[in-house]
């Protein structure tokens, strides 16, 4: 049984770097270890020795011989274990199985509805993990953690939603009621931040030192990783960009303040502008989608109109693209990044809001490499910030420094 008390057992320092090494360098000898880490090789094959009777490394095919026998070759045995990755919010609650190597066994998606309360939300996440277990009991004994990437404030030590503000919720007390209600460790971490660490170890990083991840939906949030490590700032507020004023007369946003990145950024914030645009007289073939479709005009439909060049359509993506520009030559002059990588629902519109986008970068940043900062379209596509929920409990199994910190 691979729960709580294996996963503690796994938290030793002398396993996690054995562990990371063999994820980052495998299949690889047992003698390498020992010399990459500098660990003594009785302390690596007896260690070696656990970690394959537990079922996380097991023995691969042989390596080169350097003259004598061929050593055996070690690598993760990332199909055997498994890490359940939440996205809770705000439109709906996305929720994944994946094995250790970020491969997805099975998922589900749960519309939120509106409004909710703190509690109403609590129940339906426990009713959904629980759904979730016992459809697929036959997989429980091998998970071994749970991850939450919530939107909005969350304190990450003690795993609680401090504020959600599109769905107007304070202070859930998501680890401490998750872990007494289910016998796994979880790790919660806001939804912009765990999406970058879920690029930073399952995406196309480039070894970059440091990478943003810029999630722009219905909220626009940020996410930077360091050598590996998410940067959370002095109080957890760290990546909260869709709050950086990008205009001082503009439209009020939910947080108080006054032209904010995501009231001309966002989702919703392209769909009001198309509705401005209609109203005032702008010929577009979105008044019709709508009626066709039965539905109001949203940031989806947008897209799907420019897809049909649709005048006024492009031009609002593309506009969109110059304010994100904006916004990311902002971060580039304050946090400098190797990468940023964009996900969230308007990063679909890509090929309407990447070119005006960089065309900001390049214009507006002070220095030709800052120019030419490498700024790329998550791979990871609708899956990038519940993978990164799965990430969460990743590190705490493989990093090193992570162990070394507790």
């Amino acid at each position: 049984m691979v729960q709580t008390g294996s996963f503690q057992w796994m938290k030793s320092l002398n396993k996690s770097v054995i562990l990371n090494k063999i994820r980052t360098s495998g299949p690889i000898s047992r003698a390498q270890i020992a010399k990459d880490t500098k660990l003594t090789p009785p302390t690596v094959s007896s260690i070696v020795k656990e970690l394959i009777e537990q079922g996380f490394v097991k023995e691969s095919s042989l390596g080169m011989s350097q003259g004598g026998r061929k050593p055996t070759m070690l690598v993760i045995n990332s199909s055997e274990f498994f890490v359940i990755g939440i996205d809770a919010g705000p439109n709906e609650m996305e929720m994944i199985l994946s094995d250790l190597s970020g491969d997805i066994l099975y998922d589900s998606l749960t519309p939120i509805t509106h409004p909710i309360n703190e509690t109403q939300f609590m129940d339906m996440l426990k009713t959904d993990i629980r759904e979730f277990l016992n459809k697929y009991s036959h997989l429980k004994e091998k998970v071994i953690g749970i991850g939450v990437a919530m939107h909005g404030v969350v304190d990450v030590t003690s795993g609680m939603s401090l504020f959600a503000p599109n769905l107007n919720l304070h202070d859930i007390p998501l680890k401490e009621q998750l872990e007494a209600e289910f016998s796994y460790p979880v790790k919660v971490e806001n939804d912009a931040r765990a999406m970058a660490l879920g690029e930073a170890w399952f995406g196309e990083s480039g070894g970059a030192h440091s990478m943003m991840a810029v999630n722009i939906g219905r909220g626009i949030g940020a996410g930077m990783v360091i050598d590996g490590k998410l940067y959370h700032g002095e109080f957890d507020t760290a990546g909260e960009v869709g709050h950086m004023t990008i205009d001082i007369h503009g439209k009020k946003c939910q947080c108080g303040n006054e032209g904010c990145l995501q009231t001309v950024a966002s989702g919703p914030a392209i769909a009001e502008k198309a509705v401005q645009a209609l109203e005032a007289g702008e010929k577009s073939v979105l008044a019709e989608k709508a009626q066709t479709e039965d539905s109001g005009i949203t940031g989806e439909l947008v897209y799907r109109a420019a897809l049909e060049n649709d005048e006024l359509c492009v031009a609002l993506l593309e506009e969109t693209g110059r304010y994100i520009g904006i916004g990311l030559t902002n971060l580039i002059h304050v946090i400098n990044p190797g990468k940023i990588v964009i996900g969230g629902g308007v990063s679909k519109a890509d090929r309407f809001i990447l070119p005006s986008m960089k065309e900001e970068i390049e214009q507006r940043a002070l220095t030709s490499k800052a120019k030419h900062t490498d700024v790329t379209v998550s791979k990871l596509g609708d899956r990038a910030t519940s993978l990164g929920a799965v990430s969460l409990v990743l590190v705490e199994l493989f990093d090193p420094e992570v162990i070394a910190a507790q």
